[in-house]
């Protein structure tokens, strides 16, 4: 159904695919006829066909756990009005369900910033923050910044990338998204799926077959092929939001008739432009999927690449599940205990509940297709619930009209407002050991909100919104939708205009400085940050071994984003529910350097610099993380400011999962460095490194740097790394942190 193609290929008049044509351009001359191309080099400030880009964005999105950061440190970089339009939705306003006046004190503070900075304000409840940029915000050739890693619009032709707060700072100041000019992948799409097949089937067989391998790690992914015509624009959507599991950077498709009918639908249709490769296109890789031979899907725990069709869950359930409780062991220890072999009865797989949200679930065509295959049945009245929130108000006020939501409110499923909280814990956390099933875009590590640390564990598997439709309809006993019958004939969607007009505010070219922001009490500016001296002592706070470390095991989600506009407070939470004793670990190094730093040097950091002939007076203190393979999840810059709020000054790891959490280090002046492949790490927490001289290395434009690791048994060698640093990502490391780079600028 999937296959890679690792070479090169050549894309002739948008239909024909070879890999040693004659009398073509060259692959660099070739790959600018790509759609990417075309409109990276629009945005690159530097113009030409370099290898470097230097990229100006059209808008940007972001959510109530990011934009209170953004625009705190934006404020105390020089900010005076937003360049371009910036959308900030609320769709993660239920994390602060506790904590009383806190969670509406940022929404205040949000709608502030928008009549003072020129901005877009969405209410609470009105649209998940992708669903308000499809409905609202995209346009043909453009490109959307987004501080969630899921800013993927490229299905609507508008390319959209997901970063930390940092890098919409920096576009807010004017500034650029600078890369290395990046490779593109074909993803060739061929047939047309059978009944029972949805988007988050053919999502997850991509991302099973590209995420292990890397094959498209920072690449941008370019859809076209016969069968893009054979998609609903839903459908559409529904892969492009989850190209960001496959790791890759960005992505853009093709357009035709079907994405006009969505701008003119939307009350937009100058924004639809056609959209194709150049006559002779250069592939750096391809992939090639057959949507007729696509299957019902299942991702099981504890990532989106965990996958097998039903059909195979259904024929070996106990080993395969018995696999997952092995993994779970890995992670988790004795803390916990699963046990889903338990959910195999009569030799069929039960869950316990079925969920359908987000920007990838709540779709109006995933809600007409569960309601057609649930219409007339019944969820019953035992242990399985399900429920489903529909990403707009929009949405969800065409699933009324058109008896939509009538069907599935017959049926037994509850319909929640758009909110994004099932996504990573903040709503419908299942029981202790539930299985619950969900058309969400994740389901890593207690992402669904349990709590290892005090005894609980509960798992999610991600399925498309028919396959969970046909698992209700079947009492709880997970069902591929390819195996039953049904027929949707409900209205297609109609957007209504009047619902944003009405509730949302646009305030952008309307900045009025006389505003004042309206602070709440948890609102609070960031610590100070101290720039980085000759030399550095990083003492091992956390020494994390799995094979990937996840950004919501960094910093945690659900309840833990109630202190979101809390640096301090936020911060307490770090690696809470991986490595529990980081944060004190952390608080006692970053107290020990206060001492340094006043003149009172600990005892335990003159021994450690007394073993490599160093001077406290020059070497800064702080703690470090090491993973093997860090970042994968989530663009919230937290995972990185709370280990720079705690006093964290490094990471080291073998390579970073995604190019947005190495950004979110740099630019709060942790630096990133890594070590070679055969290099082995078998230190501890407590372990020193000593790396002499690196302040001059990182500004001296140097790559690579000998060090020290100073255990209880003596003194080894180590070398790092810290590769494709910008001029201004080196300085921004000098100075510490992205703030005081701007505070230096504007002396």
């Amino acid at each position: 159904m999937v296959e890679l193609i690792k070479q090169g290929v050549y894309l002739l008049n948008g239909s024909e695919i070879a890999t040693n044509a004659a009398n073509v351009p060259s692959p660099d001359d070739a790959r600018e006829n790509t759609i990417t191309y075309q409109i990276l080099r629009a945005h690159d400030v530097e113009g030409g066909k370099g290898k470097k880009m230097r990229i100006k964005f059209d808008a940007m999105m972001s959510h109530d756990i990011t934009y209170v950061g953004i625009i705190q440190t934006a404020r105390a970089s020089g900010l005076k009005k937003f360049p371009i339009p910036y959308a900030m939705t609320n769709c993660h306003n239920s994390l602060c369900a506790v904590g009383g006046t806190i969670n509406e004190d940022d929404h205040v503070f949000g709608l502030s910033a928008a009549k003072k900075y020129g901005g877009i304000y969405v209410p609470a409840n009105q649209a998940v923050i992708h669903q308000y940029a499809r409905e609202a915000m995209v346009k043909c050739g453009n490109m959307i910044l987004g501080s969630d890693s899921h800013t993927r619009y490229g299905s609507l032709g508008n390319m959209g990338v997901g970063e930390g707060g940092g890098e919409l700072v920096k576009q807010l100041l004017e500034n650029t998204w600078d890369i290395n000019a990046p490779e593109v992948v074909l993803v060739w799409l061929e047939g047309a799926p059978r009944k029972g097949v949805g988007p988050h089937d053919v999502a997850i067989s991509l991302v099973k077959a590209v995420f292990d391998n890397g094959f498209v790690k920072n690449k941008v992914l370019e859809f076209a092929g016969p069968g893009v015509k054979n998609l609903p624009i839903d459908f559409r959507n529904g892969i492009d939001i989850m190209t960001t599991e496959t790791t890759c950077l960005s992505s853009i498709w093709v357009t035709d008739e079907e994405v006009k009918h969505h701008y003119d639908i939307h009350c937009r249709p100058e924004d639809y432009k056609e959209l194709q490769p150049g006559a002779v296109a250069y592939y750096d890789g391809m992939i090639r999927i057959d949507l007729s031979k696509q299957e019902s899907m299942i991702a099981l725990p504890f990532h989106p690449s965990n996958a097998y069709t039903i059909h195979e869950l259904q024929a070996d359930p106990e080993r395969i599940l018995r696999e997952v409780e092995e993994d779970a062991k890995k992670r988790f220890g004795d803390k916990i205990s699963v046990d889903l072999v338990s959910k195999v009865q009569n030799g069929k797989v039960m869950a316990d509940q079925g969920i359908i949200a987000g920007c990838s679930g709540g779709t109006y065509d995933n809600l007409s297709a569960a309601a057609a295959i649930l219409n007339g049945k019944s969820v019953g009245n035992d242990y399985f619930t399900i429920s489903a929130y529909p990403q707009s108000v929009p949405v969800y006020m065409a699933t009324t009209r058109n008896k939509i939501a009538e069907e599935l409110l017959e049926a037994g499923v509850v319909i929640k407002p758009a909110f994004c909280g099932p996504c990573f814990g903040a709503g419908d956390v299942p029981s202790n050991n539930g299985l619950s099933i969900r058309h969400t875009t994740r389901n890593f590590p207690n992402r669904e909100g349990s709590k290892p640390g005090q005894g609980q564990i509960s798992l999610v598997a991600l399925m498309d919104a028919r396959s969970i439709a046909a698992t209700a309809a079947n009492g709880g006993i997970i069902t591929a939708a390819t195996d039953i019958d049904f027929e949707d004939t409900h209205k297609p969607y109609d957007f209504d205009a009047k619902i944003y007009e009405r509730r949302v505010y646009n305030g952008y070219a309307k900045a009025d400085d006389s505003q004042e922001l309206k602070y709440g009490p948890n609102i609070k500016d960031w610590p100070k940050m101290y720039p980085m001296e000759e030399n550095m002592l990083l003492e091992l706070a956390a020494v994390i071994h799995d094979p990937v470390t996840t950004t919501d095991e960094l910093i945690p989600s659900g309840e833990t984003s109630s202190y979101r506009s809390n640096p301090l407070k936020l911060s307490e939470f770090a690696l809470s529910r991986r490595v529990p004793e980081y944060v004190g670990i952390s608080k006692r190094i970053q107290s020990e350097d206060l001492e340094r730093r006043a003149g009172n040097v600990p005892q335990n950091v003159c021994d450690a610099l007394a073993k490599v002939g160093a001077d406290a007076k020059n070497t800064s203190f702080g703690s470090c993380v090491f993973a093997n393979r860090p970042g994968d999840g989530s663009a919230r810059e937290q995972a990185a400011s709370c280990q720079k709020v705690l006093g964290g000054d490094a990471n080291i790891c073998y390579e970073y999962a995604t190019k947005r959490y190495r950004s979110n280090c740099i630019n709060w002046g942790i630096v990133p460095f890594t070590i070679a492949q055969e290099t082995p790490f078998d230190y501890t927490a407590g372990d020193f490194v000593f790396i002499p001289g690196i302040r001059e290395a990182i500004l001296g434009g140097k790559e690579e740097i000998d060090a020290k690791v100073i255990t209880a048994n003596g003194v080894k060698d180590i070398h790092l790394f810290f590769q494709n640093l910008t001029a201004d990502e080196r300085q921004i490391l000098a100075d510490g942190c992205l703030m005081n780079y701007y505070a230096a600028q504007r002396k």
